[in-house]
C-alpha cells in the first residue's frame, strides 16, 4: 500500500482513498455528531450557504465556527462535547474555518473519503485495510492553509499503523507523531491547540486525544449542490 500526507490543502493529492483530518476539531466532532445518532452531516465552506441549506431543510439544526467561536444565530459550536447525547435533529448542517472546505475539495479528487480523527483510529484503521486499497492519500486540514502539528500527528499515527509503502511525506509525518510521548502532547503544542487555549476550550483538546472510543466511520456520501454530504 502506498501512502502519501498531504502536510496542508494546497497539496492537492488524490487516490483510490483519501482521509480527511481535523483532529482538532472537524473530523472529531462530525465523528461524534453521528455516532450520537444524526442521521448526516452536510458540511459547507460557506456560512450562509449553511444557513440556506438549513431554510430547505426541515428537520435539521446548525453547527460550526469561525476562529474557534460559535457562528452567531448557530445552535451549536464545533465542540464534540455538544454533541454527545440524543441528536436535536436528524440533520446537522456543519461549516468550519478549516476543516469542511478541505472535506468538499477531497470529495473532487477521491474515490473514497473517510474522515479520520483520534476518536475513530482504529475503525478508520480497519476500514482502509478492508478497502484493499494500494493507494492512500491523508489530507492534513491545517490552520489557515498552513501545517498545523495535531494534524500531521494523526496522520503520522494512521500512517505507521497502515505500514505499506509510506512516501517521504508519510515518514516525515510518522517521525512527528513518534516524537510526542502522548497524543494529547501532539495536539496541545499545536496551532490549533494554541487557538483553542486562547479561545478558554483546552478542554476540547483532551476531548480530541481520546483513541478509538467512537466506532464509527463517518464518509463522504454525495454533493448536495456545492455541499458535502457526511454519513456512516
Amino acid at each position: 500500500m502506498r501512502i502519501r500526507v498531504a502536510l496542508t490543502p494546497a497539496e492537492q493529492l488524490s487516490a483510490p482513498i483519501g482521509v480527511v483530518i481535523d483532529v482538532l476539531r472537524a473530523t472529531t466532532t462530525i465523528a461524534q455528531a453521528l455516532a450520537s445518532g444524526y442521521r448526516r452531516v452536510i458540511c459547507t465552506t460557506e456560512v450562509d450557504e449553511a444557513r440556506a441549506i438549513a431554510a430547505q431543510e426541515g428537520d435539521c439544526v446548525l453547527g460550526g465556527e469561525r476562529n474557534a467561536v460559535k457562528i452567531e444565530g448557530f445552535h451549536f459550536g464545533n465542540s464534540p462535547t455538544e454533541y454527545v447525547g440524543a441528536p436535536a435533529a436528524g440533520t446537522l448542517i456543519f461549516s468550519t474555518t478549516n476543516g469542511t472546505p478541505l472535506l468538499v475539495s477531497a470529495a473532487e479528487r477521491c474515490g473514497t473519503v473517510l474522515l479520520g480523527s483520534l476518536a475513530t483510529l482504529a475503525a478508520v484503521l480497519a476500514e482502509v485495510r478492508a478497502s484493499g486499497a494500494d493507494d492512500v492519500v491523508l489530507l492534513c486540514a491545517g490552520v489557515s492553509g498552513e501545517l498545523s502539528i495535531d494534524d500531521v500527528y494523526v496522520a503520522g499515527r494512521i500512517a505507521a499503523a497502515l505500514g505499506g509503502a509510506p512516501e517521504d511525506s508519510a515518514v516525515a509525518a510518522m517521525r512527528l507523531a513518534a516524537s510526542f510521548p502522548t497524543a494529547l502532547d501532539g495536539l496541545e503544542c499545536s496551532q490549533s491547540g494554541r487557538n483553542l487555549h486562547r479561545a478558554a476550550l483546552p478542554q476540547d483538546i483532551a476531548w480530541c486525544a481520546r483513541e478509538s472510543h467512537l466506532a464509527v466511520v463517518p464518509r463522504f456520501a454525495r454533493m448536495i449542490g456545492t455541499a458535502a454530504e457526511v454519513t456512516l
